[in-house]
């Protein structure tokens, strides 16, 4: 039996919302499972190779030996006679499934980024680490896989620092030998050695530093009070005096400093062996911040589309729904909740629709087990049921204090594949099975090609495709036809213009028309792809139902599609005037003229854009070079080559049509020994001749119209 959650908590300051984040294969479900077995939620150690992991439960995760889909679990963990109630989130380390770390960061407090002892900061761990900076976390970082070969904990730290100058990294623990040798921590705090002792390493034996790594752990404490000294004053006073720093002015102003972002505390160990899993955890517990250190959250009036800021300790309910794991009649929706209580009956708000929710089942969160619980407060990560309608990114509030937290932004699919049953019997059961696939993965978008009336479904990779068609015929026992992938082009337009749209309509005996003049423009890296404003210099003098049908218009028509039938990305669309007669005129005539604008510019000429990558690859150095050759000819830009401990790391941008196959060539350009990454970039100008060539070698790349 696992052992119950200690439901007596029930004290702010002791909640830790964590997640895991890391590069694929650094250790984090690994991580995540030592965790479990020692707070007594498990009674076995979870080992992947064995596929009975907690954490990882799809069968797809269990049979490929990677996280798919971000997991939560929630469990109590005692340090220095206090215990904190640790509600985890488990995330994935590939880019195909970026919406799970996406969501995940934005409802945490605080992370624990894993890093490889061998590979150090793979492009991945850049990624996570940047996305987290985006959000604010605070972070702890763990070197892991310090008893492989190649290891190097001095390397990795220098790696991290160099990788991310903009924050303090403050080693806290060493290593006491390395590779096969590895055996044990010295805590630079209190200059003591830890030893893991028992078959699950459970048992913690402190004693004196061995003599031979004392000189190395000496420096190693010098370097972690220089970090300390140079951002606070209070150390760097009693530093600069020479005198002796009490352990607990050290620990309190590195909690003070890590949950300011301007530190992130430096850990060592081995997850796999159980060394330095326990001291892990209490750094969760002293280090990273509760519900009640970060205080306050940023959210908008749902009437004015004010700022507003909630306050963790408001009685009025606000939770944020990060996650919908689909049903075939409900789903269930996992919350973060902000401020006040909800309990099993009461009724809550989702401003986005105006719509009622009320709360019939609340769950705890245990990967993919579920427990009732009657109610869920301020900090509480959980489950309920709930409608259909409700989505990814909506706000649940209180009904008489409607607010909307942020959103969560996702990026863009790069590549589709055609589905189709096999069966037309089966065709309405397909396009419910896509409808839910969507709903739970903001990142998969399902469409009709106009022409050919296919199905399209588009989503991050290759890999992400693939697991989803997989999802749909095992999962689903649906039998379908799936498509090769294909690469999902863009358009943009070359140069700005305005111009004029009319539009002239008669019902019976009255004519109704509207002229609307808009401006677009090429936006290059537009973080979200397409931005509307509107500059009409009298816009006070106009309904303002003319302006918002103007703007959902045009933002509307700016994202069917151009030229060549492919969506439109980098544009900014400008309203800058409206020209109609109240009485002879209506919204929807505002529409059709700045549609008419929009159709006349986009006819004028449009460019395709291919999706670019961003490829890492380690690889033995008598490798590398051939690695090189290929990816060049695949019209790849080198943007670096490092030089690592016994292999060389290769950096590069290459246009995403390039790299189908590339999974299967690079073992036998490396014999085996390489490994790699990819993640989508931006998007690159592409001709119709380039275009061209790529489809007479490779049926996955076409021009659509």
């Amino acid at each position: 039996m696992s052992k119950p959650i200690d439901n007596s908590i029930d004290d702010l300051a002791s909640i830790r919302n964590i997640g895991i984040i890391a590069h694929i294969d650094a250790g984090k479900t690994t991580t995540s499972e030592r965790f479990l077995y020692l707070s007594g939620k498990t009674h076995r150690i979870g080992d992947i190779d064995s596929g009975n992991t907690v954490m990882d439960y799809l069968s797809e995760e269990k049979r490929r030996g990677i996280t798919i889909i971000s997991a939560a679990a929630c469990f109590d963990w005692t340090c220095a006679g206090r215990t904190c109630r640790i509600n985890l989130i488990d995330t994935p380390g590939h880019i195909d499934f970026t919406a799970e770390v996406e969501r995940s960061l934005r409802v945490i407090d605080g992370a624990v980024v894993i890093f490889s002892g061998v590979e150090g900061v793979e492009a991945q761990s850049e990624k996570v680490w940047h996305q987290s900076v985006r959000y604010g976390v605070p972070k702890l970082a763990f070197i892991n896989k310090l008893d492989r070969l190649g290891a190097s904990f001095v390397r990795i730290k220098d790696d991290i620092r160099e990788k991310f100058p903009d924050v303090g990294i403050c080693p806290l623990q060493m290593p006491i030998g390395i590779e096969s040798e590895f055996s044990g921590l010295v805590d630079l705090l209190e200059m003591k050695a830890l030893y893991f002792k028992g078959d699950d390493g459970c048992e913690i034996e402190s004693g004196e530093i061995p003599e031979d790594v004392l000189e190395a752990a000496s420096a190693l404490r010098e370097e972690m009070i220089s970090v300390l000294s140079d951002l606070s004053d209070d150390v760097a006073e009693l530093f600069i005096d020479g005198g002796d720093i009490p352990r607990d002015m050290l620990e309190r102003e590195i909690r003070r400093l890590t949950i300011a972002n301007k530190l992130v505390p430096l850990l060592a160990g081995s997850a796999k062996k159980n060394i330095g899993t326990q001291p892990m955890l209490d750094a969760v517990n002293k280090y990273l911040p509760s519900p009640l250190d970060i205080g306050r959250f940023p959210a908008l009036s749902p009437k004015s589309g004010e700022a507003v800021t909630i306050e963790v300790t408001d009685e009025s309910f606000s939770a944020l729904v990060f996650k919908v794991v689909a049903g075939e009649s409900a789903d269930l929706l996992y919350i973060r909740v902000y401020s006040g209580k909800v309990k099993l009956g009461d009724t809550l708000s989702n401003p986005r629709t105006g719509a009622k929710v009320r709360i019939k089942r609340l769950l705890g969160l245990y990967a993919k087990n579920v427990e009732p619980i009657d109610e869920a407060k301020a900090g509480d990560i959980v489950g309920l049921i709930g409608p259909q309608e409700v989505f990814t990114g909506d706000t649940l509030c209180s009904v008489n204090h409607p607010l909307l937290l942020e959103k969560i932004t996702f990026p863009e699919p790069v590549i589709s594949m055609a589905v189709e049953p096999k069966s037309s019997k089966d065709k309405d059961r397909l396009d419910s099975v896509l409808s839910l696939l969507c709903r739970e993965d903001p990142t998969l978008h399902l469409r009709v090609h106009e022409a050919t009336g296919q199905r399209l479904l588009s989503g991050m990779g290759e890999l992400h495709l693939e697991i989803s068609s997989h999802r749909i015929r095992e999962e689903f026992n649906l039998d379908a036809r799936f498509g090769v992938p294909q690469v999902a082009f863009r358009e943009t337009i070359k140069e700005a213009g305005s111009v004029t749209g009319e539009l002239c309509r008669t019902f019976g005996e009255t004519e109704l028309s509207a002229k609307v003049e808009i401006m677009l423009e090429p936006a290059p890296k537009l973080p979200s792809g397409i931005l509307v404003l509107s500059e009409i210099k009298r816009a006070r003098q106009l309904p303002s139902g003319w302006i918002s049908a103007a703007e959902e218009s045009l933002s509307n028509g700016l994202k069917t599609g151009g030229n060549w039938g492919y969506p439109l990305i980098y544009i900014k669309g400008t309203l800058l005037d409206i020209d109609a007669d109240p009485e002879k005129t209506n919204e929807g005539i505002i529409a059709g003229a700045t549609l008419d604008a929009l159709h006349k510019i986009i006819r004028s000429g449009t460019v395709i854009l291919e999706p670019i990558v961003r490829l890492d690859v380690i690889a033995p150095e008598s490798a590398i070079g051939e690695i090189t050759g290929y990816v060049q000819a695949k019209r790849a830009v080198i943007n670096k080559i490092e030089t690592l401990a016994g292999s060389k790391h290769l950096k590069c941008e290459v246009p995403l049509a390039e790299m189908f196959g590339f999974s299967k060539a690079l073992p036998k350009l490396s014999g085996g020994r390489a490994a790699f990454s990819m993640e989508p970039c931006g998007y690159q100008e592409i001709s119709e001749r380039d275009i061209e060539k790529l489809a007479s070698r490779d049926s996955r790349i076409m021009l659509q119209s």
